[in-house]
């Protein structure tokens, strides 16, 4: 078993060990906080802090989690292209060994391309329609009816624009790495 600390268990070292802890709780806590799995940041920072790479089996073990757990979670990181499956040398035939993607720009973009950006689109979307929809029944409207409805359109465009700024953010982030790509 490889893995950090010593031979994939955990670290000897009282410092070593509570940093190790500390990043685990941590990232878990990270990837619950943007919607993911409290496993899937554990499982990430352990293949991270890792010097090598780890099994499911060592993960297993580290995070004493479920082997059904740590599968599916790693299908999604590595969806997710934060982690990747790699071969080792001696790694004993059908196992698969694992570790974590180190370019963080590449893991936001891969992220914010998925996932973020769809759903960014997809509300701005939403929020035309809405709009749209609302300016099209104005003139059947009562005069009260007129009033509200314009109060929704103003608020409505204001969250739009919220999240046309949003998708101009991400619009930069994932240019930005693809020109670090190159």
């Amino acid at each position: 078993m490889t893995g950090p600390g010593t031979n994939g268990a955990q670290p000897t070292n009282a410092s070593l060990q509570t940093v190790q802890e500390s990043m685990l709780d941590g990232l878990g806590q990270l990837a619950s906080y943007f919607g993911f799995s409290k496993v899937m940041g554990q499982l990430y920072g352990a293949l991270l802090l890792s010097k090598s790479p780890l099994s499911l089996d060592d993960l297993v073990e580290l995070l004493d989690i479920s082997k059904a757990s740590v599968s599916m979670n790693l299908r999604t990181l590595e969806h997710m292209g934060m982690v990747r499956q790699v071969w080792v040398r001696g790694g004993g035939g059908r196992r698969k060994f694992y570790e974590a993607e180190t370019d963080f720009w590449q893991i936001i973009s891969n992220v914010l391309s998925g996932r973020e950006m769809r759903d960014v689109e997809r509300a701005i979307t939403v929020m035309d329609d809405d709009i749209e929809r609302l300016r099209s029944a104005i003139p059947s409207m009562t005069e009260a009816e007129r009033q509200q409805a314009q109060l929704y359109i103003d608020r409505i465009i204001s969250v739009r624009d919220l999240f046309r700024f949003a998708q101009t953010l991400i619009t930069g982030i994932l240019t930005r790495t693809d020109a670090s790509d190159s």
